[in-house]
Protein backbone atom coordinates (compact mmCIF):
# COMPACT_ATOMS: atom_id res chain seq x y z
CA UNK A 1 0.00 0.00 0.00
CA UNK A 2 1.26 3.56 -0.67
CA UNK A 3 1.53 5.62 2.09
CA UNK A 4 2.08 9.13 0.43
CA UNK A 5 -0.27 11.15 -0.83
CA UNK A 6 0.80 11.47 -4.19
CA UNK A 7 0.93 7.54 -4.43
CA UNK A 8 -2.38 6.79 -2.95
CA UNK A 9 -3.53 9.52 -5.55
CA UNK A 10 -2.26 7.91 -8.50
CA UNK A 11 -3.53 4.74 -7.05
CA UNK A 12 -6.75 6.12 -7.50
CA UNK A 13 -6.01 7.49 -10.56
CA UNK A 14 -4.93 4.21 -12.07
CA UNK A 15 -8.28 2.65 -11.29
CA UNK A 16 -10.43 4.94 -12.51
CA UNK A 17 -8.50 4.63 -16.14
CA UNK A 18 -8.37 1.15 -15.82
CA UNK A 19 -11.80 0.47 -15.24
CA UNK A 20 -12.76 2.85 -18.06
CA UNK A 21 -10.17 1.22 -20.58
CA UNK A 22 -11.46 -2.53 -19.68
CA UNK A 23 -15.02 -1.39 -20.43
CA UNK A 24 -14.09 0.33 -23.12
CA UNK A 25 -12.43 -2.86 -24.16
CA UNK A 26 -15.28 -5.12 -23.87
CA UNK A 27 -17.41 -3.46 -25.79
CA UNK A 28 -14.84 -3.11 -28.43
CA UNK A 29 -14.68 -7.06 -28.06
CA UNK A 30 -18.64 -7.38 -28.63
CA UNK A 31 -18.92 -5.16 -31.47
CA UNK A 32 -16.45 -6.72 -33.55
CA UNK A 33 -17.43 -10.23 -32.26
CA UNK A 34 -21.23 -9.13 -33.71
CA UNK A 35 -20.08 -8.07 -37.10
CA UNK A 36 -18.00 -11.15 -37.49
CA UNK A 37 -20.78 -13.11 -36.49
CA UNK A 38 -23.18 -11.81 -38.72
CA UNK A 39 -20.76 -11.31 -41.66
CA UNK A 40 -20.00 -15.06 -41.28
CA UNK A 41 -24.09 -15.95 -40.98
CA UNK A 42 -24.65 -13.95 -43.53
CA UNK A 43 -27.42 -12.07 -42.05
CA UNK A 44 -29.32 -8.54 -43.25
CA UNK A 45 -27.74 -6.40 -41.06
CA UNK A 46 -23.72 -7.48 -41.79
CA UNK A 47 -23.06 -4.19 -43.29
CA UNK A 48 -25.00 -2.00 -40.31
CA UNK A 49 -22.72 -4.18 -37.87
CA UNK A 50 -19.50 -3.91 -39.29
CA UNK A 51 -19.83 -0.77 -39.22
CA UNK A 52 -20.83 0.26 -35.95
CA UNK A 53 -17.94 -2.03 -35.19
CA UNK A 54 -15.25 0.14 -36.75
CA UNK A 55 -17.09 3.71 -35.75
CA UNK A 56 -16.53 1.68 -32.13
CA UNK A 57 -12.82 0.48 -32.98
CA UNK A 58 -12.44 4.11 -34.06
CA UNK A 59 -14.06 5.67 -30.35
CA UNK A 60 -10.85 3.42 -28.61
CA UNK A 61 -8.09 5.09 -30.65
CA UNK A 62 -9.57 8.26 -30.45
CA UNK A 63 -9.57 7.66 -26.45
CA UNK A 64 -6.76 5.89 -26.30
CA UNK A 65 -7.74 2.38 -25.60
CA UNK A 66 -6.31 0.82 -29.09
CA UNK A 67 -3.19 1.66 -31.04
CA UNK A 68 -3.63 3.31 -34.54
CA UNK A 69 -2.11 0.07 -35.89
CA UNK A 70 -4.18 -2.85 -34.25
CA UNK A 71 -7.14 -0.36 -35.37
CA UNK A 72 -6.67 -0.80 -38.54
CA UNK A 73 -5.38 -4.18 -38.45
CA UNK A 74 -9.46 -4.76 -37.06
CA UNK A 75 -10.63 -2.80 -39.50
CA UNK A 76 -8.81 -4.32 -42.44
CA UNK A 77 -9.46 -7.83 -41.45
CA UNK A 78 -13.20 -6.85 -41.27
CA UNK A 79 -13.81 -5.13 -44.17
CA UNK A 80 -11.84 -8.29 -45.87
CA UNK A 81 -14.24 -10.53 -44.47
CA UNK A 82 -16.97 -8.59 -45.41
CA UNK A 83 -16.25 -8.23 -48.54
CA UNK A 84 -15.27 -12.02 -48.66
CA UNK A 85 -18.99 -12.54 -47.89
CA UNK A 86 -20.62 -10.26 -50.60
CA UNK A 87 -19.14 -12.06 -52.72
CA UNK A 88 -19.27 -16.08 -52.68
CA UNK A 89 -18.65 -16.63 -56.34
CA UNK A 90 -15.26 -14.33 -56.16
CA UNK A 91 -13.84 -16.48 -53.10
CA UNK A 92 -14.95 -19.95 -54.56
Amino acid sequence: MANIASAEKRNRQMQKRRARNRAAMSTLRTAIKRARTAVDGKTAEATALVKDAISTIDKAVSRGVLKKQTASRYISRLATRGRAAATPAASA
